[in-house]
């Protein structure tokens, strides 16, 4: 079962970071600062499989890895799992990251943050792989974004409610509002119109 699923740049900054494991706010910064330490100081050369750090399992887990540019893709994983077969699944998330965003790079990443959990959500859920086949993958993105097209996306929410406002067509502004033994006195708002 993957236990995390952890992005960082050369740097050590989280990109994306997804336990499927709770653990407390602290030690999930301390297992990324463990886990970017033991990938950083291995050579380019080396296999991409290492015993996972002491704070999340120590022997019983695997940090199996792939740098990309400036982007580490660590998964972190019990030993029920098969190495190449995480790797394999590494290069699918990937791929598909490429795909949905042309070339994808570190700002995709942080600018487009939850396109980037849904796409890891088609990947993988509750730690467990739901899907390998990247065309699949990116058919599933591909309907979530014409779904959200013709709902016009959240973004476009308040843009449409202010709008809404805007063109209510009232014969006059009401100056008192009656609603049982409430009266509500309205201001001048004409020099807001």
């Amino acid at each position: 079962m993957i236990q995390a699923i952890l992005v960082f740049n050369n740097h050590g900054k989280p990109r994306l970071v997804r336990f499927y494991q709770r653990f407390p706010e602290e030690i999930q910064q301390q297992i990324v600062r463990e886990t970017f330490h033991l990938v950083l100081k291995r050579d380019d050369n080396i296999c991409n499989f290492l015993e996972g750090g002491s704070l999340i399992g120590g022997s019983d887990y695997k940090l199996i890895y792939r740098h990309y540019a400036t982007l580490y893709f660590v998964f972190c994983v019990d030993s029920s799992e098969s190495e190449l077969g995480i790797l394999d699944l590494i290069q699918v998330f990937v791929e598909t990251l490429d795909k949905c965003f042309e070339n994808v790079c570190e700002l995709d990443l942080i600018f487009h943050m939850d396109k980037v959990h849904y796409i890891l959500q088609e990947v993988v859920m509750g730690g467990m792989v739901l899907e390998t086949n990247m065309n699949e993958i990116v058919a599933q993105i591909e309907s979530q974004n014409r779904l959200e097209k013709s709902e016009g996306g959240l973004s476009a929410a308040p843009a449409r409610a202010v709008s809404a406002v805007k063109n209510i067509n009232l014969p006059e502004i009401p100056r008192n509002i009656n609603i049982g033994d409430l009266n509500i006195k309205v201001p001048n708002l004409s020099q807001f119109v």
